[in-house]
């Protein structure tokens, strides 16, 4: 299986001033390239911290992507921590200038903007059709912007590149049952099928307990199998099916 990583950089993301979008997106979208996203890290702006994680999430999966940090101001440190990670300089890149120059005048393309053109050498830009600052792509590494109808224009961008597997597609039933008296059943529903990942999740609507069962990989037909037998596990429990 193809796995990736996310790593979402940002103070604001972890005082929770502003919420996450970035890892719902990848989540699905690299599922239909048959790519797993399989961990997600969320850091401080800190140089440290970025270069620490980094290192880590690159050498154990296939790819890597990064949001967030790569803006004018003094906390965008995305790039120069990248370039830190990969032992390689930062330098002025002058297609990113180019591609800023298209978006501001000589009067608003002030320092502080062209510092949104400084990028590791070796790597190459990522396209961004909706601000003109350019994201990059280190070997196996995407960097990309935090805002996420950004970064969303950008993953369209690179995503053709990527190579996963089959799509990986899921089932779900939701049940009327208390998870504790499901779970002896689907540990063994999942012993039983150990390429299919299973999962169960629990919700509480008008004073009923309700457990959502889902089913994920890539053989829909597998899938089709392990919803069945959950039904029939359902039933053996007097477990009413809701839906699915």
């Amino acid at each position: 299986m193809t796995t990736a990583a996310i790593l979402v950089i940002g103070n604001e993301v972890l005082s929770g001033r502003t919420q996450d979008a970035n890892i719902a997106f990848l989540g699905k979208e690299l599922a239909a390239l048959g790519i797993a996203l399989t961990e997600a890290r969320i850091v401080r702006d800190d140089t440290d911290a970025i270069v620490e994680a980094l290192n880590a999430l690159r050498r154990r999966h296939a790819y890597v992507f990064t949001s967030g940090g790569i803006g004018p101001t003094h906390d965008d440190i995305t790039a120069a921590a990248v370039a830190l990670a990969f032992k390689v300089p930062l330098s002025r890149n002058a297609e990113a200038v180019r591609r800023l120059r298209s978006r501001y005048s000589a009067d608003d393309l002030n320092a502080a903007r062209l510092k949104m053109a400084d990028i590791p050498e070796g790597a190459e830009l990522i396209e961004n059709p909706v601000s003109q600052a350019p994201g990059f792509h280190l070997d196996n590494v995407f960097v990309m912007a935090g805002v996420p109808r950004i970064l969303q224009a950008m993953f369209d961008g690179v995503k053709g590149g990527l190579t996963g597997g089959p799509p990986q597609v899921s089932r779900s039933l939701t049940l009327l049952v208390r998870e504790g008296d499901l779970a002896d059943g689907l540990t063994a529903l999942q012993n039983r099928h150990p390429q299919v990942e299973i999962g169960s999740y629990p919700s509480f609507t008008e004073g009923r307990s309700l457990v959502t069962v889902v089913a994920r990989g890539a053989d829909a037909a597998m899938l089709d199998g392990v919803m069945a037998e959950a039904r029939t596990l359902a039933h053996s429990l007097n477990a009413a099916v809701l839906d699915g």
